[in-house]
């Protein structure tokens, strides 16, 4: 709805916050990059949300910190997404799909492999506990 209200506001500036990798780099570096981007910030949120007894402030501090420097240091190769809705709604509101299948594919595999490393560290770290 908020890109509705851009478009029609202020026009198609910057293609309404569009994402779109630098093609100065090759499509497996600027793949690779958006992956990465992603088992930080879901590597970042899992850990916040589960250290007891941290304060909502403190756990919002470190995922927009996450964002932050995710975009920083990511966003000039890949686009730094991160979030394949995020990149939908301009999509859709631009009518460009064309780097869509990036920021559908590599969020997703970031988040798998962050799923399947956090899990397995859990699971050593509660045998750990019981011995």
């Amino acid at each position: 709805m908020g890109i509705l209200f851009v478009k029609y506001v202020f026009g198609n500036f910057a293609n309404i916050g569009l994402n779109s990798p630098n093609y100065q780099y090759t499509t497996g570096l600027f793949f690779g990059v958006e992956i990465l981007a992603t088992v930080f910030l879901m590597g970042s949120i899992l850990i916040a949300v589960n250290i007891k007894g941290l304060q909502t402030i403190f756990i919002s501090t470190i995922i927009a910190g996450t964002v932050a420097l995710d975009v920083f240091f990511f966003g000039s190769i890949s686009g730094a997404s991160m979030n394949p809705i995020r990149s939908l709604a301009p999509s859709l509101a631009t009518g460009i799909f064309d780097n869509l299948w990036l920021y559908w594919t590599a969020p997703f595999i970031g988040s798998v492999i962050v799923a399947f490393t956090f899990n397995n560290i859990k699971k050593k770290y509660q045998k750990l506990a019981k011995q």
